[in-house]
């Protein structure tokens, strides 16, 4: 491919800068072979920027990444054969376990190096702590655990926070992914007062919570105070569950200016079990690093949802973990211990299910759903994107009696405009009313617009000052200020300092009891309490009457009000409309294109990664149609 092309591939926006720049620095060692080096490298920069973990030379083989046109020629991939002979001659890829630049696998997947050997730690980490079960466990107590921490229902199916218990018990890895509602961060808080119970008098587990965000780690620690109040266990048991949370980077302690951990294979953390929350939002790097610094002999239990949308970096590492567990499957031995240890019984279709590996044994996907009924509601319709079952999901939408559910069309910008107006007349002017700056926040996140893109019209920038606009016009807030009364605000970045988060949320008000208008921004504490900031104390921010469904992850309203943009875009897939209603416990709202919807649910955001090739060998997508992110 010779440089006039790749210019065009660049002009096209097809290839970024950096894309161009690792190209050019690949083809310099590569001793200015630009033809054989130059595409691939550029393309795996490409795609590794936009979430996968490596490109995928077969699917890009022989494609027109630009027609012809305007007498220049198409722009055309090589054959895969030749291209892949023409990488390997220039002496910078290698094959896995070469240290080169690129590493090329057996399955034509070109990743850069780094991205290989992250794939490669977390994948024998998981698979060697997957094949060993823990010994020494007293049998007797932990059925008694398990029978008083798991009380008895009326309900006929499996328990599967039992099996859960089970798992994190005799393993040194474990994921409990379920939906909201299902009870996941209960059943870890029972798993803790189960093994602190099997330390015995010592009661000295060293336990650490973290969560990939600040705000994340945040709700965590409030769930855990709440929940392990409740538990039917001795006094000092519960004293023992901690509270205290980390964010993952606080926890393994960030070196400025480096890529890397304090903690790390070499210097593990002090811990017996380490329990990460919203692992879904796990980037491939950073869950890499994360196994490598909990100790050997230690317990990691991932808690997530693997349906919500994947990390913003590379990867779909909790994806891509539980993959194969859709179907439910368990080896002979675990199936054993359960049924010993609980009063639960397997179906013949979970005994008798074939292609078991051990790493079944180590997932638990929690099914029922404590908060919302099954087939209504916000329920039902989060079931039905999640199969991606579009004329069921319309069909909710559209008749649900309760008015839980509700799809509204855009028939133009003009009546976005007076939808958006009625809305948020009736949900934000009672919190923009109130002096008291801990009633303002309530009220206030009782209700969320969120917007699937950033830009255009109906993305969030344009939403939040068609909000300030709207509000302003009503004399609800006065906005010749920038830091005017109610002005809510969302924190972008950490500040450990300060004790505020990326994700945090806040509303400016006249400082308490001060007689003054001098302006404040309040935070909810963990402990209930307020927290105030002068303005230009804050770290980045930005002002959230609505947000991305991207910065909604790992927080939850009353009322959720979702725009769709009025035109197709790559980023929406069924895993945003999913994340974008399991925000909501009592209302969902979806604003939209009827055509724009049906197409966001039947698209499957796949990134590629030989993560899942690696722990199940070999992968399909199930329903709809698999979207490439990379063009």
């Amino acid at each position: 491919m010779n440089k006039n092309n790749l210019i065009r591939l660049h002009q096209a926006g097809i290839l970024t800068d950096i894309d161009i720049h690792f190209a050019g620095f690949m083809a310099n060692l590569a001793d200015n072979k630009y033809q054989e080096v130059f595409l691939g490298a550029g393309l795996v920069s490409n795609v590794t920027g936009k979430g996968d973990v490596c490109l995928d030379l077969a699917s890009f083989a022989g494609r027109a990444l630009l027609e012809k046109d305007d007498g220049m020629n198409a722009v055309i991939c090589p054959g895969l054969s030749a291209w892949k002979d023409n990488l390997m001659s220039t002496g910078i890829v290698g094959r896995p376990g070469d240290l080169c630049p690129l590493i090329l696998d057996e399955e034509n997947r070109l990743y850069l190096y780094r991205y290989w050997e992250y794939e490669k730690k977390l994948s024998d980490s998981i698979k060697e702590r997957a094949k060993v079960d823990i010994s020494g466990l007293n049998l007797s107590l932990m059925k008694d655990s398990i029978k008083r921490l798991f009380p008895e229902t009326m309900d006929s199916d499996i328990n599967w926070q039992k099996v859960a218990a089970i798992t994190s018990a005799f393993k040194k890895f474990c994921v409990i992914s379920g939906g909201p509602g299902t009870g996941k961060t209960t059943t870890v808080a029972k798993i803790m007062a189960l093994l602190l119970e099997q330390a015995g008098k010592q009661e000295n587990l060293r336990i650490f919570l973290a969560a990939p965000t600040g705000k994340a780690a945040a709700r965590l620690s409030e769930s855990i105070g709440n929940i392990k109040k409740k538990l039917d266990c001795k006094d000092s048991i519960k004293a023992a569950i901690p509270e205290k949370t980390f964010t993952i980077h606080r926890m393994l302690k960030t070196i400025i200016g480096s890529p890397f951990f304090r903690h790390n294979s070499e210097n593990p953390l002090s811990a017996d079990i380490v329990v990460v929350d919203e692992a879904s939002m796990v980037d491939l790097p950073l869950m890499s690093k994360l196994i490598q610094a909990v100790p050997v002999d230690a317990r990691l239990i991932l808690i997530g949802d693997s349906n919500q949308l994947a990390s913003v970096d590379p990867g779909s590492v909790l994806g891509d973990i539980c993959g194969s567990s859709h179907v439910s499957g368990f080896t002979a031995n675990f199936i054993n211990k359960v049924e010993a240890l609980t009063d639960e019984k397997f179906t013949d279709s979970i005994k008798e299910y074939k292609d078991i590996k051990v790493l079944h044994d180590c997932i638990v996907l929690l099914k029922k759903n404590y908060r919302f009924a099954d087939g209504s509601g916000i329920g039902g319709l989060s079931q039905a994107v999640n199969l991606g079952d579009i004329n069921k999901a319309l069909s909710l939408l559209k008749n649900d009696e309760d008015r839980t559910i509700i799809f509204e069309e855009i028939l133009s910008v003009d009546n976005f405009k007076r939808i958006l107006t009625d809305k948020v007349i009736e949900f934000y002017s009672e919190y923009l009313k109130t002096d008291d700056p801990g009633i303002a926040l309530e009220l206030f996140n009782r209700f969320k617009i969120l917007c699937a893109v950033k830009m255009g019209q109906f993305g969030v920038y344009a939403v939040n000052a068609i909000i300030e606009q709207i509000l302003s016009r009503e004399n609800l807030i006065q906005t010749e200020n920038l830091w005017y009364r109610g002005r809510p605000i969302l924190i972008t970045s950490n500040d450990y300092k300060l004790g505020l988060f990326n994700g945090d949320i806040g509303i400016t008000m006249p400082t308490l009891n001060s007689g003054s208008n001098d302006m404040q921004v309040f935070f909810p504490g963990s402990s209930g309490e307020l927290r105030q900031f002068l303005p230009y104390r804050l770290p980045r921010h930005e002002t959230v009457y609505a947000m991305t469904v991207h910065k909604s992850q790992g927080s939850e309203f009353e009322n959720v009000y979702l725009i769709l943009p009025d035109k197709d875009y790559s980023v929406l897939s069924r895993e945003l409309i999913y994340t974008a209603i399991t925000r909501a416990s009592q209302s969902v709202t979806i604003l939209g294109k009827e055509g724009v919807l049906r197409t966001s649910i039947s698209r499957v955001i796949e990134r590629m990664s030989g993560l899942y090739d690696s722990l199940w060998g070999g992968k399909s997508i199930e329903g709809g149609f698999t979207f490439n992110r990379s063009f």
